[in-house]
């Protein structure tokens, strides 16, 4: 699968995550995965966050001649433009949505779902929001922090995806998505297996003091 080519101006690194070390994980864990996705034909293949549109932009040139539409979605409104313009540069065709999370969807729409979220453990007071944790770090860069800054366990955003993935996916639905080891990913399996998910690490990688892995989270036939 081939990385697609990215255009950061100065100005753009303070305002959207560029693509880094878990970027590329999650890239080559997708890549391995190809077949898989191919065989899948999704109609639906949506990204959370993201982000430099990176991911988004390369599953449209890996899958664009056999599936349906390509979405990519972010909170972040730069996030949203960097995106349109990775997709530009790479003459993919996708669409991109300025919004928070996938409250917005119809349920069972998607058949494939990939996220790397905001993962890193930023643990303030008990019963702290994490927009109050995200306000300590300043005004300036917010929305860069909204994109690592993941509240306790690096999991505040997660769990709210993880609480409606049965209804998010399609019958035939797959998620993938990039976690760190500090999210506890061993509970998070169990989690989703006692849900009726089949789930399993894909691909794992340790960078500079990280360990990250990425599950692969499928509907259980049985």
């Amino acid at each position: 699968m081939e990385t697609p080519l990215f255009q950061f101006n100065p100005a753009d690194r303070d305002l959207v995550y560029e693509p880094a070390e878990d970027t590329f994980l999650l890239l080559d864990a997708l890549e391995d995965e190809l077949a898989a996705m191919k065989r899948l034909r999704p109609l639906v293949s949506l990204e959370i966050g993201c982000g430099s549109g990176v991911v988004i932009s390369a599953l449209a040139k890996a899958l664009g001649n056999a599936s349906g539409c390509f979405l990519g979605v972010d909170i972040n409104p730069h996030a949203c433009r960097m995106t349109r313009k990775t997709a530009e540069v790479n003459h993919c065709d996708l669409n991109v949505i300025n919004m928070d999370l996938l409250n917005g969807f119809r349920p069972g729409l998607i058949d494939l779902l990939v996220f790397n979220p905001p993962y890193v453990p930023t643990c303030g007071e008990p019963g702290e929001r994490l927009e109050e944790q995200i306000e300590q770090f300043g005004a300036e860069g917010y929305d860069l922090v909204k994109s690592w800054a993941g509240g306790l366990d690096g999991m505040v955003v997660t769990n709210k995806i993880l609480n409606e993935l049965d209804r998010l996916l399609s019958p035939v639905g797959v998620f993938y998505l990039l976690l760190l080891r500090e999210n506890k990913p061993t509970e998070i399996i169990r989690r989703l297996e006692s849900e009726h998910f089949k789930v399993n690490i894909v691909k794992e990688r340790k960078i500079r003091g990280e360990h990250l892995f990425v599950l692969k989270v499928a509907r259980n036939e049985s």
